[in-house]
């Protein structure tokens, strides 16, 4: 793994990161469309938890409501599209290392390597400066998302459960009726159904996201 490109350095720096080891770092930026050795995933998948903690932290520590509420909240400041709205308040984009063929294919703005990257930083992050400064990190980068109130509002897919189940009906049904793309620019269809009322498609950049859609789109249309 290489050193870091001088300007991505300076870019980790200024937006509050403690670059030490800078092969870390360029793994952390690094997708697997480049054919290293090493990739982001391994840090992303300590960033999430490292920021799933944070976040649970922070919500509790602040009393911002009662165990339903709290989860909701967490799951959408934690999600994919919190992790991508991050990680382009920072810009980002302009330094992941991708492969030629990934990047045509527009992957540096892609919602899903946005949020993956975003994730991998903060386990870096958690690596070199240990939890306490990566917290405040995360703090800082999601105060807009938390002042902002995501996650208050109900979530669709429990919106929708709500809904069949106050009106006798059975839970809806969600099929994945299509994928399609290269991993980095994934599209998936879902399809939501309720017997004998109704259903609706929605596609999306992941399998969640499509079937929140599909659920917000019924609940437009039928509820």
């Amino acid at each position: 793994m290489g050193k870091l490109e001088k300007g991505t350095r300076a870019w980790l720096v200024k937006r509050g990161f403690a670059v030490k080891d800078e092969a870390l770092w360029a793994e952390a930026l690094t997708h697997g469309s480049t054919g290293e050795e090493r990739d982001y995933q391994r840090l992303e998948f300590l960033g999430d938890r490292v920021l799933g903690l944070t976040i649970a932290h922070w919500l509790f520590a602040e009393n911002r409501g009662q165990e339903g509420a709290l989860a909701q909240r967490l799951n959408a400041l934690v999600s994919k599209g919190a992790c991508a709205e991050a990680a382009r308040s920072i810009g980002a984009s302009a330094h992941i290392r991708l492969g030629k063929q990934a990047r045509d294919d527009g992957a540096a703005d892609s919602e899903n390597v946005l949020g993956d990257v975003m994730e991998s930083l903060l386990g870096a992050s958690f690596l070199e400066t240990g939890f306490d400064a990566t917290e405040a990190l995360i703090r800082t980068l999601w105060t807009p998302q938390v002042d902002g109130g995501a996650g208050q509002r109900k979530h669709p897919k429990s919106a929708l459960q709500e809904w069949a189940a106050g009106n006798q009906r059975r839970p809806p049904q969600y099929t994945l009726i299509d994928r399609s793309g290269p991993d980095h620019k994934a599209s998936f269809t879902v399809r939501v159904e309720v017997h004998n009322v109704g259903a609706t498609e929605a596609t999306a950049s992941s399998k969640q996201e499509a079937e929140t859609a599909a659920a917000r789109a019924f609940m437009e249309e039928f509820g």
